[in-house]
């Protein structure tokens, strides 16, 4: 058990005969996914409706005066924490999304399969109602902008759900459990739209706003907490990294080297519900980035080692989610550009075509 074989792209098919280790992707991955984070970070902090130079960027960031006083501001108090959360909570979909592919043994798996982001969603939706029954005012001073009750409520609908899912887990197999959790995401959508047929106007663009997804309402408060329960889960993985090696010789063959498969699941399961409802909680509903990372990244270093994969997802999740930001954040002259609508724009058509060209493929022969 202390080499594991796993070399195929796909994450629901290996070899359990091979016995050489995988062999290393080299340097030039990581250097040019590394690169293109650094590249991108630097662009979401110059680039924008203000255009501030690089020097500046750099002096502010190094705690010195930039050239106008108010760039010290635009840098510390708007972009600086919207990169940051952009970065993190795109590592976060990256990895969640791996770590749910491989439980499942689906190329299709992300956490709206399970319903945890439809769990959050309806979590938010009843915060408004209840906030909006107390008065406007009330609302007002929660503070859409804040993220503190919304965050909250988010955090507490996705709870509910990962309970849920825990205790299915421990009782039904991998797809029984995917589909439960894709059915009680539609009921969870469902009683979305019954409570906000109840609620105002005033309240329903309060969770209007909150649905879009985005990284601007986050400060570094925020921003700290949510950091800190990415580093929680992604320390996890690296505890799940072997056993989930493991699973994609097929549960029997895991079962054979002691490996306990529904443990395993359960805390894959966890984790992923902690990563994604944390980052729906702070930052809404973000699609596409949970199933794309896990994808490019099996076509990019050739493996499924979650050694190399694990990482290499939390880096194409990061730079996708701020690349995106950095799309609708560019000084257009109207802003009608939605972060969800460029990752699908990218996301949607980039899945069908890996897909078709490799899983589609092989169900063919």
């Amino acid at each position: 058990m202390d080499s594991i074989p796993v070399t195929d792209s796909s994450p629901a098919s290996s070899s359990a005969t091979g016995s050489a280790q995988p062999k290393s992707p080299g340097a030039w991955p990581w250097i040019a996914l590394l690169s293109g984070v650094a590249v991108v970070f630097v662009l979401e902090l110059t680039i924008g409706v203000v255009r501030i130079p690089l020097r500046d960027v750099l002096a502010v960031l190094l705690g010195f005066d930039a050239e106008v006083e108010r760039w010290h501001r635009i840098i510390l108090d708007f972009r600086l924490p919207r990169t940051l959360t952009a970065l993190t909570a795109g590592s976060a979909l990256g990895v969640c999304g791996l770590l749910l592919q491989t439980t499942f043994r689906n190329p299709l798996a992300d956490p709206w399969f399970l319903g945890l982001v439809h769990s959050a969603r309806l979590g938010v939706a009843l915060f408004v109602v209840i906030s909006g029954s107390l008065g406007n005012t009330v609302l007002a001073s929660l503070g859409l902008l804040s993220n503190l009750g919304l965050a909250l409520s988010a955090g507490i609908g996705a709870l509910g759900m990962t309970s849920l899912l825990l205790l299915l887990a421990s009782r039904v197999g991998a797809v029984t459990l995917l589909l439960s959790g894709l059915m009680l995401g539609q009921v969870a959508n469902g009683l979305i739209s019954v409570v906000l047929h109840f609620t105002s106007e005033a309240q329903s663009r309060a969770f209007a706003q909150w649905n879009d997804g985005n990284f601007v309402h986050v400060g570094f408060a925020q921003w700290g907490l949510l950091a800190s329960v990415v580093a929680l889960g992604f320390g996890c993985t690296v505890v799940l990294t072997k056993p989930l090696n493991v699973l994609l010789l097929g549960e029997n063959y895991a079962r054979t080297l002691g490996i306990a498969v529904r443990r395993c699941r359960c805390a894959a399961v966890a984790v992923a519900a902690v990563l994604a409802g944390a980052v729906t909680a702070f930052c809404g509903p973000i699609t596409f980035l949970g199933i794309l990372s896990p994808h490019l990244a099996r076509v990019l270093f050739r493996t499924a080692d979650h050694r190399v994969l694990l990482p290499a997802c939390a880096l194409l999740g990061a730079g996708l989610a701020a690349l995106a930001d950095l799309v609708v954040h560019l000084p257009w002259s109207r802003h009608f550009l939605h972060l969800n609508a460029m990752l699908g724009l990218v996301g949607g058509p980039t899945v069908l075509l890996l897909l078709l060209r490799g899983y589609g493929a092989r169900e063919d022969r």
